[in-house]
């Protein structure tokens, strides 16, 4: 990177020269005087080194070091993936500009350069291998592989290449320093502009200006952190084969004066009252618990498919006024988003979808062992996040309304279900089945296991949601608590799925914790996507097996996208019995102690449609009901309408929630019951049915 900082140094007076046609190098004499007013004096006026040499194998040479910037050129031989092997070709160190260039060979120097690295941030290592080799990784990925003639050469280019690493990246340093206090000064002015009139410190413009200028900031903030741990790495030592720099949240806190709406970050024009609907009359609705009857329930036939973001680009504006209002860090709890980014369903309904393979899932209890089971359940886990997610377009669910609610249920032909597999730690490869119609079904109800789902908002501040499912027939259940926390990362925007969960094995006796992993949704400004992120764990304390699962994020450059490992281990022995590897919305990859190796490919994995009651059916609080309107208008492309409804829905909320405060009344859930610091559906499957010992 040209940082247009002018560095102090010397001309070299003469060069390492080297016969194309022979493959001879007939001498090398560099001999550099530093600037008069180089600040480095005391290093020394003249470094010299020369040598005389019959062939390309072997020198002798004398050198005196400084620690001063020296442009060095001279012959290399370069490893070069288009013609296998080690090539010789004419190097250039541009202290200056802080490049090193190449050449074919020094008569073509004076042309444009074969090839070019940027140092700034850049790792020279020398390798182990020998003592002539080094590397030179620069901060795009990109990397050169060098030889010199011998230990003492290598030596004096790492030296000058790290010297000017060094120079370039602190210069960078400076450079972010000048410009994040030209960005606090701009945004300062246009804060001070006043409120209204000509030009008002809300002008769009200016808005725009505000929000591009604090993520250019955050961008470059990322990158320079990333240098910092890259050069800081390099004095600790070389960084290892194959190793990769993570993605980074921002270090560096960037001014804290983004203040225009800080409290209601995203501003709308005062609109007409939109009609009220159904739900209006919360205050009169039963908060009774409602047994739902599985018969009620058909086919699911809504196929909400999500669009590309083509209406991102039309609301640009809209994304940039938002932007300017937020705050690093800023916990995104409360902010109201714009509409356009929404899916067409409820955060509800996306963790039933977790349950789309219910063959998976019941399939756990078959298990012939402690061990099998531990694995099966880690199968089903690292599958159940890609259907989660609808396609790769960062889109969010609606936020649930405090006692909103979603049931559903599953109907698994008991045939589809993989069977337990004696003296075998490795499952049965996953079998795929298409969807029975709903006649064939309804005929063969009682060769078929059932699934049934529900959910419920138990908390509004903070945003909890409870969720509880069983499968009867195979005694299994598993009940969660979720808070979901967002908080906004630059050019990120962070989802911490803050909660726990717990899988009952009733006919084992067994009971399974797990956590789940942090969402983030990338490129912001662009087109979103979305990758999980961080580390979870499953423990079964009874058994002493437990799993840790790894959701990479994609690394700053190279590296795959969605990656995830895990270790299925026992705890009593530390042995790994299982260990996975692959990205958790295309092919996993399982290996297991007996040296067996099984593949899921998720593409391939059949999709079990969920069952649920009509509308006219449902209760006026459960989510498609209760959002309806948002998602109709969603569907018809109508983002005006759809913020409307959206609006009167979370107007409503605020207001109920105020008056509950002004009246002392508590809120009162519907399906689950607060036990400690989680939440328990009411009628557990483990209160109906005695647990077994454990085996």
């Amino acid at each position: 990177m040209n940082c247009g900082v002018k560095m102090q140094g010397g001309e070299p007076t003469s060069v390492m020269k080297v016969s194309e046609s022979e493959g001879k190098l007939e001498g090398l004499a560099t001999a550099v005087t530093p600037n008069k007013n180089s600040g480095n004096s005391s290093c020394g006026g003249v470094i010299s080194s020369s040598s005389s040499s019959n062939s390309r194998g072997g020198s002798t040479k004398g050198w005196q070091y400084s620690d001063h910037m020296e442009s060095v050129n001279g012959y290399l031989m370069k490893y070069t993936n288009l013609v296998t092997g080690w090539q010789y070709r004419f190097f250039v160190l541009n202290n200056e500009a802080g490049l090193l260039e190449y050449f074919v060979n020094e008569q073509s120097r004076n042309q444009k350069p074969r090839g070019t690295l940027q140092l700034a941030g850049a790792v020279i290592s020398p390798s182990d291998e020998d003592s002539h080799t080094f590397t030179v990784n620069a901060a795009s990925g990109e990397q050169y592989k060098l030889r010199a003639t011998d230990a003492k050469e290598r030596q004096h280019w790492v030296s000058r290449l790290q010297i000017c690493t060094q120079h370039h990246t602190e210069a960078i340093g400076k450079m972010m320093s000048h410009a994040e206090g030209q960005q606090r000064d701009l945004i300062r002015r246009i804060e001070c502009l006043p409120a209204s009139g000509l030009l008002s410190s809300l002008d769009q413009d200016l808005l725009m200006l505000k929000a591009t200028s604090m993520a250019t900031m955050n961008c470059l903030n990322d990158c320079f952190h990333i240098l910092q741990l890259q050069h800081a790495s390099h004095q600790k030592g070389a960084l290892p084969s194959g190793t990769t720099i993570e993605w980074l949240e921002p270090k560096i806190p960037l001014s804290n004066h983004y203040k225009n709406g800080a409290e209601q970050p995203f501003a709308t024009e005062p609109s007409k009252p939109a009609a009220a609907p159904e739900a209006a009359e919360s205050g009169g609705l039963a908060r009774e618990p409602e047994d739902i009857n599985a018969d009620d329930e058909i086919e699911d036939t809504c196929d909400n498919k999500e669009d590309d973001l083509g209406a991102v680009e039309e609301q640009r504006s809209v994304i940039l006024h938002l932007l300017s209002q937020l705050k690093l860090g800023m916990d995104l709890t409360r902010v109201v988003l714009p509409t356009f980014i929404l899916e067409k369903r409820s955060l509800l309904e996306m963790y039933a979808d977790f349950m789309s393979h219910p063959d998976l899932f019941i399939g756990i209890s078959n298990g012939a062992t402690p061990e099998d089971r531990m694995i099966r359940f880690v199968e089903y886990y690292l599958t159940s996040f890609h259907e989660g997610r609808k396609g790769a377009i960062a889109k969010k669910p609606y936020n649930p309304i405090i006692g909103e609610t979603f049931h559903c249920s599953w109907r698994m032909p008991k045939s589809e279900v993989a069977s337990s597999v004696s003296g075998s730690s490795s499952p049965p490869a996953v079998t795929n089945h298409a969807p029975l119609p709903e006649e064939a079904l309804a005929q063969a109800a009682s060769d078929c296991y059932t699934v049934r789902f529900v959910a419920e908002q138990v908390s509004h501040h903070p945003p909890v949601s409870g969720f509880y499912a069983e499968c009867a027939e195979r005694k299994m259940c598993v009940n969660a608590h979720v808070w979901t926390k967002s908080k906004f990362l630059g050019m990120s925007i962070g989802v911490t799925m803050v909660g726990e969960g717990v899988l009952c094995l009733l006919e084992h006796g067994e009971e399974y914790t797990f956590s789940l992993p942090c969402a983030y949704a990338r490129s912001i400004l662009t087109v979103p996507w979305v990758e999980l992120g961080g580390k979870v764990s499953v423990n079964c304390a009874k058994t002493g097996y437990s799993a840790s699962i790894t959701f990479h994020t994609k690394p700053f450059y190279g590296g795959k996208l969605h990656r995830v490992t895990a270790e299925v281990k026992y705890n009593l022995t530390n042995t790994v019995v299982c260990r996975v590897q692959g990205e958790w919305n295309s092919v996993l990859e399982f290996t297991y102690s007996n040296g067996e190796t099984k593949y899921v490919d998720l593409a391939k994995l059949a999709v079990t449609k969920k069952r649920v009651r009509p509308l006219e059916k449902q209760d006026p609080f459960e989510s498609r009901r209760l959002w309806k309107n948002v998602t109709d208008s969603l569907r018809e492309s109508e983002i005006d309408k759809a913020t409307e409804h959206k609006r009167s829905l979370e107007e409503r909320q605020r207001t109920e929630e105020r008056l509950r405060t002004e009246t002392g009344t508590p809120w009162k859930t519907k399906y689950f019951i607060k036990e400690g610091d989680g939440w328990v559906y009411h009628k557990p499957l483990w209160k109906g049915i005695p647990s077994q010992p454990a085996e």
